[in-house]
């Protein structure tokens, strides 16, 4: 078995762990990757535009795919440690493909290649196609000197929002910054600054810890209430390790859910069409916002799939808050360039944004909205063939009726993982992480209380059930 073997393709790149990726195997993925651009592409890519998040493996990986790109007779372009979205946006301004050397929110011992052509993010044909394109041939070190635009690459991601809301929108607003080790630490301060908050830096390390901004029991957050009354904040706002999932909570310590955060910018940005997958919020539709809402499978490649044929201005957002922008939309009443990869910055702004043209404190923004009430929990370190027999078995009607007991199932459904309507209206979903060794559960209900109470059932039922 080669090293590489044990690497695969999830919601949003190839993952693996850290050890696995470096060297010969993310030399032959990025070589792979640039024969299937040049057997898909009719003018030939000449510059690979390469960022990364702050992993301890991710330089070490970058200097591998600088040096396939060089052996392949290319330039390799570094542009540091940036937000994803940033570098897809440079390198689709500059004519160029992108390599994102990123591992996300999933543990630090693991690390990721998300792949970008020239048009933008890549799609589940084009990672079947770098798949087939791969060899175990060696690829040769070699001296690398990639030419540096990361000043450029930033610069340009921040001009994107430089009119994104009206001048001084945010003044009077304290906002925490919480900066971790996500790559938008610095850009998402100096942005919200632009708009006129005063902003708090918060809980700032030089090391890397992963952070899953869909977990918000992890101990990670433990900090975010006591800075809150502390600072005497408004929000606090924050990224994950590569910048495209956002993070928001209210002053009173409340984690917006990504779904609602991706709902309010589809509404800031009069969107016509919104594309979303199974997990975010099932009320999206009955709200009557937008004049369409198309459902996808969990996953970035298929958000951008459907927003390809999405009707008007199209706005795509996953349950995690990543953000996709489509054709069509315009913000402050200017055209917004599509980006059509998940964004961190945009959502948190939108919300802002909303809460000031309805006056309103975050809190009171969301509280208005008639959605349901959803949380979602994982267990982590869990055996890919532990998952699969737990979700065998739940297909088996008998199965998740006996598992199911006094809270009854009205109807399911299978587009992504298992999806369970209990008699009541409440809704139960499993389904395997597509990036880690983890089995997720999201659940909806009535109220608060009701969906901690489903959540703890459904995390206790999941453990129980794959601890044999």
């Amino acid at each position: 078995m080669t090293a590489e073997s044990s690497l695969k393709f999830g919601t949003s790149g190839l993952r693996g762990l850290a050890v696995e990726l470096e060297g010969q195997a993310a030399r032959r993925y990025t070589a792979a990757f640039l024969r299937h651009l040049d057997a898909i592409e009719s003018s030939g890519t000449t510059h690979i535009f390469l960022g990364h998040d702050f992993r301890p493996s991710s330089r070490a990986i970058l200097k591998d795919c600088a040096i396939a790109i060089k052996q392949a007779g290319l330039e390799a372009v570094d542009c540091g440690a940036l937000p994803t979205p940033a570098l897809a946006l440079h390198a689709i301004a500059r004519g160029g493909a992108a390599i994102m050397i990123t591992g996300s929110h999933i543990p630090a011992d693991r690390n990721g290649l998300k792949f970008y052509s020239a048009k933008g993010e890549i799609s589940k044909a084009d990672e079947k196609g770098i798949v087939e394109c791969l060899t175990s041939e060696d690829i040769p070190a070699c001296e690398v000197s990639p030419s540096d635009e990361a000043d450029k690459a930033s610069e340009r991601f921040f001009e994107r929002f430089a009119g994104f809301l009206t001048p001084n929108a945010l003044t009077g607003k304290r906002i925490g910054v919480f900066e971790h080790s996500t790559v938008a630490r610095d850009l998402l301060g100096c942005i919200l600054r632009h708009f006129g908050a005063e902003t708090v830096s918060l809980g700032r390390i030089e090391g890397f810890v992963p952070v899953d901004t869909e977990a918000f029991t992890d101990p990670v957050f433990s900090p975010v209430p006591g800075w809150i009354a502390e600072h005497r904040l408004d929000a606090v706002v924050s990224a994950d390790g590569d910048g495209d999932r956002p993070l928001l909570v209210d002053e009173n310590g409340q984690f917006v859910r990504g779904d609602v955060l991706g709902l309010l910018s589809a509404r800031h940005l009069h969107a016509d069409s919104v594309v979303t997958p199974v997990t975010s919020n099932s009320a999206i539709e009955a709200l009557g916002f937008f004049e369409h809402v198309h459902r996808t499978r969990v996953g970035s490649p298929y958000v951008v799939e459907a927003m390809d044929g999405a009707a008007g201005a199209a706005i795509g957002f996953e349950a995690n808050g990543g953000t996709f922008v489509g054709q069509g939309v315009n913000a402050n009443g200017r055209p917004l360039e599509p980006l059509a990869t998940r964004d961190a910055v945009l959502p948190i702004l939108c919300a802002l944004g909303e809460c000031v043209r309805y006056d309103l404190a975050l809190s009171e923004l969301v509280a208005a909205l008639p959605l349901k009430h959803a949380l979602a929990d994982r267990l982590q370190n869990v055996a890919s063939e532990r998952t699969s027999r737990f979700l065998t078995n739940l297909r088996d009607e008998s199965e998740a009726v006996r598992l199911f007991g006094s809270l009854g199932i009205s109807r399911r459904a299978e587009i992504d993982g298992l999806q369970f309507w209990t008699e009541t209206g409440d809704m139960v979903h499993f389904r395997a992480s597509g990036n880690a060794p983890e089995l997720r559960c999201y659940v909806e209900s009535t109220s608060p209380e009701a969906a901690r109470d489903l959540l703890a059932w459904g995390m206790q039922t999941a453990a129980r059930e794959t601890s044999g």
